[in-house]
């Protein structure tokens, strides 16, 4: 017997072109993509319009819709009052050093276990994998005493950025995707490299890594917005009001500043991990959802 072509949905086709079935379908998919659609971008509006508004109108209730007397001093006023270019500094820094740390360190490691398959490979990557099982909060008190005194060495590292930048480095997440990606690279590249005297380090840098750009660029974008989202790490290891990230800066001006000028520094805060996803959220989907050759 023939196999059926035909893609089998939830709702037939023979069901949607029937008057009823067509217009139940359109009305139920266009409730939810309103709904998600209020539920994702609600807030945005909220935090953007509610930065134009005046301090008694943000307070008030029920809240406004729109401005009544929009104030874009407001953005003005976040970004002299509240030191945003400082703040913005710092955590793109931070951010920089979290990208390298983890494209370096991270691909070394997934490079391994993918490629150069060490002895207890498996057993490794299995012990890693079970990090993730861990809430972070319990992780919090362990890693503030290792960076308060780093065995062996016994360094303080206090408004340190390696405070950082190291334990953003043992990503067990990025490393599980950085190793499924190099795993769908064929073996007959590799043993094409090692026949012509390429050693492992070459092979990483002549042949994977260049075909490896999109899930890099996955990595390298999550690192970014780790350090910009976080706000409990930075807040206890970075407790100088100079090297504070903008999330912990803007909470420290919080109680003296005026409701709408906080929202409207966090809104200048958001713009830059907003702008990039917004550039390279093609890089994203295709850096998860391919391998390593196309075609």
């Amino acid at each position: 017997m023939a196999a059926d072509s035909t893609t089998r949905t939830l709702i037939s086709h023979a069901q949607l072109r029937r008057g009823r079935g067509r217009v139940l379908y359109w009305a139920v998919l266009s409730v939810v993509v309103a709904g998600f659609t209020l539920v994702f971008l609600g807030p945005l509006y909220w935090m953007v319009t509610g930065a134009l508004k005046s301090g008694q109108e943000i307070a008030q209730t029920p809240p406004t819709l729109f401005p009544r007397d929009p104030q874009p001093r407001n953005y003005v006023d976040a970004w002299t009052n509240l030191e945003l270019a400082k703040l913005l500094f710092n955590t793109f820094y931070y951010a920089t050093g979290a990208v390298l740390f983890q494209l370096v360190f991270d691909t070394a490691a997934a490079y391994a276990l993918s490629k150069l398959r060490p002895v207890l490979g498996k057993l490794i990557l299995g012990m890693m994998l079970a990090t993730l099982m861990i809430p972070a909060m319990v992780l919090i008190v362990p890693q503030y005493v290792t960076v308060i005194d780093l065995p062996i060495v016994h360094v303080n590292l206090l408004d340190s950025p390696f405070a950082i930048w190291l334990p953003l480095v043992a990503n067990a997440f990025n490393i599980f995707l950085l190793k499924r990606f190099f795993d769908s690279i064929p073996e007959d590249l590799m043993a094409a490299a090692v026949m012509d005297g390429a050693s492992p380090l070459r092979t990483l840098w002549s042949i994977v890594l260049p075909m490896s750009r999109p899930i890099l660029g996955v990595v390298a974008i999550f690192a970014v917005t780790a350090v910009w989202k976080d706000f409990l790490w930075p807040k206890l290891v970075m407790p100088s009001p100079e090297t504070r990230t903008v999330s912990v800066g803007i909470y420290a001006f919080a109680g003296g500043t005026p409701m709408n000028v906080v929202i409207a520094a966090s809104v200048i805060a958001a713009i830059p991990t907003v702008v990039l996803f917004l550039i390279f959220q093609r890089n994203i989907m295709s850096g998860l959802t391919t391998g390593g050759l196309k075609g």
